[in-house]
């Protein structure tokens, strides 16, 4: 009987721990985030298909820290979206908030960081532009390996954890399509996805992606996307 007890808990317990990798982060139940679909999700990984989405990015910022580039950037979109734009338009925030990492060669040497913002979808049709920012759109699908973690994101997390998530793709459908998106933009190493309010300090949602798009998909899964 308690052998048996012992095998539904671990059971239980590996459910609610899928479950809560798969869950939509807290912060998307109060403000927009970008619509996306799970098609897979195993120990350590998920990967989520995007669709259409306009997004407002800052010039590259080069740093050595992830954390003060993170913070540039964003005080630039915070203006951005406080009405600093063409049209002196408010807009309301949106998350996760994307810092793409360019790692350097060594860890006293300067990487290069794009922070960017989620347009909602009332001004995705015509986003204000501004000066030093640039409107991206991801035209079509868009694919991501996502890892989940939490707490507030150090410098010395961010390499980290995208390690934690290449080891985890190793060895499955979708590394083959990874690696090729990262041969076709080496300098996009990976992006680190910030879901909270820095003025929130428990129950926060950070995620790294390595984003790869449709056709590198079909090629690594052998899948047809409609």
């Amino acid at each position: 009987m308690a052998r048996r007890s012992f095998a539904l808990l671990v059971v239980v317990t590996a459910l609610l721990a899928v479950a809560a990798a798969a869950a939509v982060p807290p912060s998307c139940e109060r403000i927009e985030c970008p619509a996306y679909k799970v098609v897979d999700s195993a120990n350590g990984f998920e990967i989520r298909r995007y669709t259409d989405a306009m997004w407002v990015s800052t010039s590259p910022i080069e740093d050595i820290s992830f954390v003060a580039a993170t913070r540039t950037g964003f005080l630039q979109l915070f203006n951005y979206i406080q009405g600093k734009n063409a049209y002196n338009e408010t807009i309301e925030m949106t998350a996760p908030v994307l810092t793409e990492v360019s790692p350097s060669d060594g860890p006293f040497c300067v990487s290069s960081f794009v922070v960017s913002f989620y347009v909602p979808a009332k001004n995705q049709a015509d986003p204000p532009p501004a000066d030093g920012l640039r409107v991206r759109r991801w035209a079509g699908a868009r694919y991501a390996a996502v890892r989940r973690f939490g707490g507030f994101v150090a410098d010395a997390d961010v390499g980290e954890q995208a390690a934690r998530l290449d080891a985890s793709l190793q060895g499955t459908r979708w590394a083959a399509a990874v690696n090729e998106a990262r041969r076709a933009d080496p300098k996009s190493a990976y992006t680190v996805a910030q879901y909270n309010s820095p003025f929130e300090f428990s129950g926060r949602v950070n995620e790294i992606w390595m984003l790869f798009d449709g056709a590198e998909k079909d090629a690594a899964s052998g899948m047809r996307v409609a």
